[in-house]
């Protein structure tokens, strides 16, 4: 009996013998380097059947970011936020002003279930979020605790958040 897998690479359907299980070969179709599974004669391997709407929601959340990317990086210019605000720096701000910044990264590395918590747990600080969000926007750099998101991006998130929250 051989073991018939397909390469991981170029995707062609490869016949091996039972002798290479569990070893390394060359594809015989691209030449990359394939690792042949080793199959017991015993165990079967049945398939899990697949969760459709988890599928789903994968395709609408990959859209969603897909969307939001395009219409960020089609911008010309930053545009302007507001003046920055000069209310008081009370330690909740502190708090609040963090979270914002891990929904922003988290975003920035496209972590959308996370970043979906952590804009829930922002819009329970609404006021003091727009406050935040304002003087961040009016800022140069926008967010220095994140240099290497670019500045086109970073106001889009910005203003996807600030309407997001009002």
């Amino acid at each position: 009996m051989s073991i018939k897998f397909h390469c991981e690479h170029c995707g062609k359907k490869i016949d091996a013998p039972d002798t290479a299980g569990g070893k390394r070969g060359k594809c015989p179709s691209c030449h990359n380097i394939v690792y042949v599974p080793q199959m017991d004669t015993e165990d079967e391997l049945t398939l899990a059947p697949i969760d459709e709407t988890e599928t789903e929601r994968q395709k609408r959340l990959l859209a969603e970011t897909s969307l939001l990317t395009q219409n960020i990086l089609q911008e010309k210019e930053v545009p302007e936020g507001a003046a920055p605000s000069t209310g008081g720096g009370d330690s909740g701000g502190s708090e609040v002003s963090d979270t914002i910044v891990r929904y922003l990264r988290q975003m920035a590395d496209g972590d959308l279930d996370a970043a979906q918590a952590t804009a829930e747990s922002i819009a329970a600080h609404r006021k003091q979020a727009k406050e935040i969000l304002e003087q961040m926007a009016g800022s140069d750099p926008l967010v220095p605790e994140l240099p290497d998101v670019p500045a086109q991006v970073l106001s889009g998130l910005i203003r996807n958040l600030r309407t997001r929250i009002a």
